[in-house]
């Protein structure tokens, strides 16, 4: 009965969303193929344009009241910046931009032994996994990143299942303190796990970020495939404590970035893997993004799909009147772009095509006027329109580093559509 039941499940699986085992895309479209080699050029010129805004020691964060403002490079985002900057030197061949990247890339060497939080995989990976994408004989690069998957792993817990993300949070309402918080942001750090096994050959690594995205893929995940943004374990039995938000709308509201998360690191295990229940699940989540009611015309999502609704009640003092309209993500479009390109390789015709229009369609709203900036504004960022921790009015409707990063990918994959 048991293997019956299997089988079933395996067949509903393929029938909703076949596979294509061997990763063939759909060619480019011209004119958007055309609107991508315009961003890219452009956005050569305005990273130009912020690397003369910092300092050796400063990586950008945002661009407020006129203002760049800056991190360390122990800040989580601290990947973004080099591995935009290798993005566009990929693209352009301009040295100076290889330089700027390179000197970001030493100063975040000792970065390679912090076990503070699981960030470790954006900020070694964005960075250092580009430069050997592009440089693979460097074999101190290669080094460095297994060292940052060694330090990754050891925030796994075998009882739990999953990498515990931070050592603890006070929830948002301030009455508990999470113990044992994993968010849905955590799948995108597998992939540096997932390297690490394929440099060493040690199977050690891939097995974690498997498991991790098992555990994921159990307790993150509503029916409709939408996405808690924080789960809360109990670290000695491994069972759920809580699931709840820290940057979403409400616990039971579908933060857009969660969920552009969870379709990109879903899409990513799938390619590491082939196991066809995590392409199931990226299918899924994606068509919950793409069809939701309240996805604007444009498909650059609003930061919470719920936001204001019945039934969707925060446990923060949300103030609707700080903001003359509901703060949208460019970030979590970027990364949903990015991530239903290489998700259009991976299923049949139909479906792929689906996913490559709508992210050829975020892509042409990314590059319009509306959310790319003009070269010498926005303090250097290229993308407008984002947002990060609205709960905390923090980083609400300005540029971020990772709607950056994450929008040039989605160009960079798209425009190697034609050679693939």
């Amino acid at each position: 009965m048991e293997s019956i039941q299997m089988k079933a499940i395996i067949v509903l699986l393929t029938f909703l969303c076949s596979s294509n085992a061997k990763g063939q895309w759909n060619a480019p479209r011209k004119e958007v193929l055309n609107i991508v080699q315009n961003a890219l050029m452009t956005s050569v010129e305005q990273y130009h344009y912020l690397m003369q805004q910092l300092q050796p020691d400063q990586w950008p964060r945002t661009y407020e009241n006129g203002k760049v403002y800056t991190v360390s490079n122990k800040a989580w985002i601290s990947g973004f910046y080099p591995g935009t900057l290798l993005y566009l030197y990929e693209f352009s061949n301009d040295m100076e931009l290889w330089k700027a990247a390179h000197q970001k890339l030493q100063r975040m060497e000792d970065l390679q032994n912090m076990t503070e939080h699981h960030d470790l995989g954006f900020m070694m990976y964005c960075s250092y996994g580009n430069a050997f994408r592009l440089f693979p004989d460097s074999v101190r690069y290669k080094e460095i990143l297994i060292q940052s998957a060694k330090s990754l792993a050891t925030r796994f817990n075998p009882r739990v299942g999953c990498i515990k993300s931070w050592d603890s949070v006070l929830s948002l309402d301030k009455k508990r303190m999470l113990k044992f918080p994993v968010i849905i942001d955590n799948m995108m750090n597998l992939e540096l796990l997932f390297f690490a096994s394929k440099a060493t050959g040690d199977p050690f690594f891939k097995k974690i970020a498997i498991k991790h995205a098992e555990t994921t893929m159990k307790n993150h995940l509503r029916p409709d495939f939408s996405s808690y943004h924080v789960v809360d374990y109990d670290e000695h039995t491994g069972k759920v404590k809580s699931r709840e938000t820290q940057q979403g709308f409400a616990d039971n509201s579908t933060w857009s970035r969660g969920q552009a998360w969870g379709i990109y690191g879903f899409t990513m295990v799938y390619r590491e893997t082939k196991d066809r229940r995590f392409l199931h699940t990226a299918c899924k989540m994606a068509d919950f993004f793409l069809n939701h009611k309240n996805l604007p015309l444009d498909k650059i999502p609003y930061w919470d799909f719920n936001v204001g609704q019945v039934g969707y009640n925060p446990q923060w003092n949300y103030n609707p009147s700080l903001y003359k309209e509901i703060p949208r993500d460019a970030s979590a479009a970027a990364i949903t772009a990015s991530a239903l390109i290489e998700l259009s390789g991976y299923v049949e015709k139909r479906k792929s095509l689906i996913y490559q229009q709508a992210a050829e369609s975020i892509l042409t709203s990314l590059s319009s006027q509306n959310y790319r900036a003009t070269v010498g504004s926005n303090g250097g960022f290229i993308l407008k329109h984002a947002s990060g921790g609205v709960p905390g009015n923090v980083e609400v409707d300005v540029p971020l580093s990772y709607a950056d990063y994450y929008y040039i990918e989605a160009l960079m994959r798209y425009a190697q559509l034609k050679i693939r």
